[in-house]
């Protein structure tokens, strides 16, 4: 395992819905990054308030209410508990939060924290309407750190090939060097440009990356891909399943809400499907 410097504070965040599964490949990779790093974590297991919606109802439905957020309530604190003792064991300094809030009470809970940290570990969430897809656009657009989202099925830090995209722009800049403490350890990290989607005649050359990258010590090379169907998204999940990358390193971009949801865009389609984690800084 390489070593991993710079990355003192982590901070991943989950959040028991009614439908929670008790399952979150955030917090084992979280362990597992932590373990790598010698880093501090911290985990906050939150879940949802739910209120009464007139406070009329019967008292049957009160009752069922105030079931289901003690339910919640217990979903999250076990998490809680089982990720203590998972960080006792393997020796890593852990520090928990069981917040029970109402939804606006807990993206601003959890944005304090993000901003705090050297980075910010969650679930992917594959719904664009799923109450967690708020606080993964919070985490990635407002807390001003970078972001490791982490798909189903990825519990095990690894991060010996890592394909870096590439476009010249300022985000991309910005992750690229957010990432270095993980690209400086990795065996290889592919600098990736997609041609043929948009205009790059005035952006900084992958090319012209080499001086800074060599600089801090990180083996890489540099690749211009064709876009496959003009969908640069797919272009890149394709590279990586193909190269067999561990790890995607990107610049996240924000549109209107309506170009967001109905027309999609290389963010918003990666953090529904990308198969390996994907780390964002915007």
């Amino acid at each position: 395992m390489p070593v991993l410097y710079n990355l003192k504070n982590l901070f991943v965040g989950v959040s028991c819905e009614s439908n929670w599964t008790d399952t979150s490949c955030a917090i084992a990779y979280g362990l597992s990054l932590a373990q790598a790093a010698g880093a501090r974590l911290t985990v906050q297991s939150a879940s949802q308030k739910l209120f009464l919606p007139h406070s009329r109802l019967s008292d049957v439905v009160a009752g069922m209410v105030s079931a289901e957020n003690t339910r919640l309530q217990e979903s999250a604190g076990k998490i809680a508990n089982d990720t203590r003792a998972a960080a006792e064991l393997a020796g890593i300094s852990c520090r928990t939060e069981v917040p029970h809030m109402s939804h606006v009470e807990l993206v601003t809970a959890f944005l304090s924290e993000a901003r705090v940290h050297d980075l910010t570990i969650i679930d992917a969430e594959a719904s664009p309407w799923s109450p967690d897809r708020a606080i993964i656009e919070a985490a990635v657009f407002e807390s001003g750190r970078p972001v490791l989202v982490v798909p189903q099925g990825t519990e095990t830090f690894k991060a010996d090939r890592i394909l870096v995209a590439w476009d010249g722009s300022a985000r991309a800049a910005r992750a690229l060097n957010d990432a270095l403490p993980i690209l400086k350890g990795a065996a290889l990290v592919e600098v990736v440009s997609v041609q043929g989607e948009k205009d790059l005649a005035g952006s900084v050359l992958g090319a012209e990356l080499a001086p800074h990258l060599t600089s801090h010590g990180v083996t890489f090379v540099i690749t211009d891909l064709p876009v496959v169907g003009r969908d640069v998204a797919q272009t890149l999940r394709n590279h990586a399943e193909k190269t067999k990358a561990d790890m995607i390193v990107m610049g996240a971009y924000v549109h209107s809400w309506f170009r967001q949801v109905a027309l999609g865009g290389v963010t918003q389609s990666l953090l529904s499907t990308s198969p390996i984690p994907l780390y964002l800084s915007y």
